[in-house]
């Protein structure tokens, strides 16, 4: 339900960053169903990419065997990601706050002598800093749905409206969170996310329960679309 949910959430013709991972999967699954022209761009420095399984890394052969074009990692982000060419960037994170900021660095109070040192952040804070909006897809529980992260790897909301801006952000943000219990977006005076959908078969309590900050609920919640029988067999054939 949440990578279809997720996949659903990227319009056909959109250019897409795409993070390994279940990002990948969600924005291959769009491609294959209702997004046939949806751009693929890895961080590797492929673009339209089309990979017929799903990489491994974004040193996979195969993104480049079936890209439109390969540039540089330089031009990817000095080109394509920093000047605003890419509609969407599509992220994971370990950590998650109330203001849409991730964390993939460390776990723990003390950088130096962590609990958890994370994978780091690779190209994910330009990604959030210049793609025109982001989207996360992250597993909703009450360790990665955190009141303030540990660390701040890529910039959310800051802590609040306004600091996006007061730092020169380009990009909106975060539009839009998906888990495996819903969809939250971010209010539009507070930018704080708020829970605006639940995934079938799941209740409020459980989601309030999962996220390690007051969740606010959209007075307009709505209940996730069930998946469809083609998606299902899109998303079978392409973990197969």
């Amino acid at each position: 339900m949440m990578t279809i949910a997720a996949a659903r959430a990227l319009s056909d013709g959109t250019v897409c960053f795409v993070g390994i991972g279940l990002p990948s999967t969600a924005a291959n699954l769009a491609r294959r169903t209702h997004a046939p022209d949806l751009v693929l761009v890895y961080e590797s420095g492929t673009i339209g990419s089309k990979p017929a399984t799903l990489p491994l890394s974004i040193g996979d052969g195969v993104l480049a065997d079936s890209a439109d074009s390969l540039v540089s990692v330089p031009e990817i982000f000095n080109y394509w990601l920093q000047p605003g060419r890419v509609d969407v960037g599509f992220l994971g994170a370990a950590q998650l706050d109330r203001f849409g900021n991730i964390n993939t660095t460390v776990i723990g109070d003390d950088y130096r002598d962590p609990k958890v040192r994370l994978p780091g952040a690779g190209g994910a804070p330009e990604i959030a800093a210049s793609c025109g909006e982001v989207y996360m897809i992250v597993r909703q529980n009450p360790r990665a749905f955190v009141e303030r992260v540990d660390f701040v790897t890529s910039m959310g909301f800051g802590g609040g409206r306004g600091d996006r801006e007061k730092l020169g952000l380009k990009g909106r943000g975060p539009r839009l969170v998906i888990t495996d219990l819903g969809v939250l977006r971010p209010d539009p005076d507070t930018c704080e996310l708020t829970l605006t959908q639940l995934h079938p078969g799941v209740d409020l309590a459980t989601a309030k329960a999962k996220t390690g900050w007051d969740l606010k609920v959209s007075p307009d919640l709505t209940t996730t679309e069930r998946p469809t029988d083609q998606e299902l067999a899109a998303l079978r054939a392409l973990t197969a």
